[in-house]
């Protein structure tokens, strides 16, 4: 883990908070997609990174850790589902990570000196290997099995009681003589033949379903799952516990939770015994050894195995024996002290690239995906790699035919290690200039590394995503048309950028013939589009999706120009003028995005701080594109009147305030509004809604959550208020 002192060093606390609200979001998002989706999209081994990331700047900052710290949670909230909600009554925890022997001799030192323990007193622990599976908690009162749950957000999981009765290795009533309540946590797991026996069933399934339909078969619209984890956890984690009756899934025992009577065993050792008597599995490789050295030996002997198991796992858990000591040693945040993950490195092999395609994601985004020789890492067959961007492949110096080293850390798609044939000379890979979907110009922009679609309005891969955020909310707010409804007129052909919408009303008939459609919900939808056909101008551009323009940069954008229909000509300007200004490639970046700045404002009419140099090249690129200018032209046109929507000229409404003429900046989790509602309450007032604290900021508006703006306003003297004083300031200048 990074230095504390040095990070406290080396990075400002501005600089620590931003970060650390990245990280809360990003890990978040994963914990999301892995606890409650059962869809990782990174390794083990990045997630991993991302955690002691935080980790070392909360040490660093502890003055910054969030609310909403990951460090506080355990999994991740159950999400929707159609299964019942269970409270358990002893929380699920996680594991702390170690992820070499250094670090877990540190762990050793820090058991002993918290017990208080000199050099020479032996400390006993179990070791057992770490299975990679979904956990989930047995709750057993009088011997006989009354619920099952899985961990969810270590507070509350899922009821899947009637999906376990379809496991053979958990028995519905417990051998010998029990505690009266007895709670048996473990992981629900799948095995590696059976693993690959169901994807080849599914693929089988879904070839035969075709056939009797008389449909063409395409493998590529067959619904795999990506790993032995994610199989079980989908298994499991079904509605219909049929379903779940046809995945031959495992299960195996590694603690418990809460016990109501003598818990039979005074170690961790034998209560893991006692459970395996009860008829319950437990690991083979579960042993008790003294001492770090031991501790370590037996994680190489487990290491040595690991490709040889039936099963995935990613590690070693290690954990104090004597009950009495995990009693004193308690519980961090959401982990024992008395208990350790050894992870395992990343899994490698050599194979070959024998083709580079490129997926265009719903942003816009070209993402390089290789496709491999099948090569066997870990039990699973790999056929994919994730290649990240066009820098990683310059880096490694890719060519289609290289041999290359993969690494798989974790069970989601590998990536590449090293080019082991870069000196050969081979064609080079030229990564694409135009979309593979819609042939748009594709770019990246300053300082990115991604290159994206330019071609928003018209690409297929962005389509549905694009009109959805048209219809949506903040922007145009057409009542009806939900992502259901947009993606069943999209598989019509009907929709296909936003001008569709607005001639939507040409399809009457067709709509009111589809299931579910009558006269009157056909009606409500079109009467709901027609009420948009005098939009408000800044809603409108907002819709539109175009890169960096939020709804305050399209309100900031407006009050400049006034006219929406000036918008083309003005991207039309700085596209010539940056192509008569390029960057010199001997000339520094600052004097030169100085200078692109000036033009920016210039062009575009605006003062605005948040509109920079971005907006400008974002702008020129979306209006550059022929199918672009086309659909504006359709939609909006340059005159009144000539497209499907006529905007009135955008005028800010000011009233007299205490604020007008001030710097506002607002902070901090809002909970009655959104930040953009609250920007825009701000300009009504007649203040200006800025990004950061300074000491032009005349008011600070923070809610929970505030950090680091908040303490820089306190050291400047900038009067600070909570959100209800802010609400008292709307109201009293009458504003809704």
């Amino acid at each position: 883990m990074a230095d504390p002192q040095n990070l406290s060093e080396d990075l400002s606390e501005a600089d620590a908070a931003n970060e650390l609200m990245r990280l809360a979001r990003e890990i978040k998002k994963h914990n999301r997609l892995y606890h409650a989706e059962d869809a990782p999209e990174i390794t083990d081994q990045e997630y991993d990174a991302l955690v002691r990331r935080n980790e070392a700047l909360e040490a660093a900052f502890p003055h910054l850790i969030r609310a909403d710290s990951p460090s506080k949670g355990v999994g991740h909230e159950v999400a929707a589902s159609p299964l019942s909600k269970v409270t358990h009554a002893v929380r699920m925890m996680s594991l702390e990570n170690a992820f070499n022997a250094e670090e877990v001799g540190e762990w050793v030192a820090r058991v002993r000196r918290f017990l208080d323990l000199d050099a020479d007193t032996p400390i006993a622990f179990t070791a057992e290997d770490k299975i990679d599976g979904l956990s989930c908690s047995l709750r057993y009162e009088d011997g006989e099995l009354v619920r099952a749950a899985t961990r969810g957000d270590g507070q509350v999981g899922e009821d899947v009681t009637p999906n376990v009765a379809h496991i053979a290795d958990i028995p519905q009533t417990l051998k010998g003589d029990p505690p009266e309540v007895f709670e048996v946590r473990g992981e629900v797991y799948m095995e590696r033949a059976a693993f690959a026996d169901l994807n080849t069933r599914l693929m089988d399934e879904a070839r035969a379903a075709a056939e009797a339909k008389g449909e063409e078969f395409d493998p590529a619209k067959v619904r795999q799952f990506a790993n032995p984890r994610n199989a079980a956890a989908g298994s499991l984690r079904q509605k219909d516990a049929s379903v779940t009756a046809k995945r031959p899934l495992r299960f195996w025992a590694h603690g418990w939770g809460e016990v109501q009577g003598d818990l039979p065993g005074e170690t961790q050792f034998d209560v893991i015994r006692a459970i395996e008597a009860f008829g319950l599995p437990v690991s083979q490789l579960f042993t008790r050894v003294e001492g770090l050295d031991a501790l370590l030996a037996h994680y190489e002997s487990i290491a040595a195995q690991r490709p040889d198991l039936p099963y995935e796992i990613d590690g070693v858990v290690y954990k104090v024996d004597r009950h009495d000591w995990q009693e004193r040693l308690g519980f961090v945040a959401k982990a024992p002290r008395w208990a350790l993950a050894h992870k395992f490195p990343a899994e490698r092999a050599e194979t070959t690239l024998e083709a580079i395609d490129i997926q265009v994601g719903r942003t816009g985004k070209l993402t390089p995906v290789g496709r491999l020789a099948p090569v066997l890492v870990g039990g699973v067959t790999v056929t994919n790699v994730t290649l990240h961007n066009r820098d990683e492949i310059a880096r490694l110096g890719l060519r289609v035919g290289d041999r290359v080293l993969i690494q798989r850390a974790g069970d989601v798609i590998p990536q590449v290690v090293e080019n082991l044939t870069r000196e050969v000379e081979r064609e080079p890979y030229h990564f694409p200039s135009n979309c593979p979907e819609c042939g748009s110009e594709a770019v990246a922009e300053e300082g990115e590394v991604d290159v994206r679609c330019t071609g928003g309005l018209i690409c297929p891969a962005q389509r549905l995503e694009r009109l959805k955020h048209f219809v949506s909310r903040g922007a145009l707010d057409i009542e009806g048309l939900g992502e259901k409804t947009i993606a069943q007129f999209i598989e019509h052909g009907w929709l296909s950028s936003p001008v569709d919408i607005f001639r939507l009303r040409k399809r009457r008939e067709d709509i009111l013939a589809l299931e579910g459609w009558q006269d009157k919900s056909v009606d409500n939808l079109l009467a709901a589009v027609e009420d948009k056909r005098a939009p408000d101008a800044a809603r409108l551009l907002f819709g539109l999706g175009i890169r960096h323009v939020g709804a305050v940069t399209a309100r900031d954008l407006l009050k400049g120009l006034g006219d929406i229909r000036k918008l083309p000509g003005k991207a039309a300007q700085f596209h010539e003028y940056r192509s008569e200004n390029p960057q010199g490639a001997d000339e520094k970046v600052s004097p030169f995005n100085t200078r692109m700045l000036d033009a920016v404002r210039r062009i575009y009419e605006v003062r605005a701080d948040g509109i920079g140099t971005a907006v400008g090249h974002a702008l020129a690129d979306f209006f550059h594109e022929e199918h672009n200018r086309q659909v504006w032209d359709d939609l909006i046109g340059t005159e009144p009147g000539a497209g499907e929507v006529d905007p009135p000229i955008y005028e800010v409404e000011t009233v007299e305030s205490p604020v007008a003429g001030k710097t506002v900046v607002f902070t901090g989790k809002l909970e009655t509004m959104s930040r953009d509602e609250a920007k825009a309450q701000a300009e009504r007032l007649g203040a200006k809604a800025a990004g950061s604290v300074s000491a032009k900021t005349d008011l600070l508006v923070a809610g929970p959550g505030a950090g680091s703006k908040m303490k820089k306003a306190e050291e400047l003297g900038i009067e600070i208020i909570d959100e209800a004083g802010w609400a008292k300031i709307v109201s009293g200048a009458g504003q809704a």
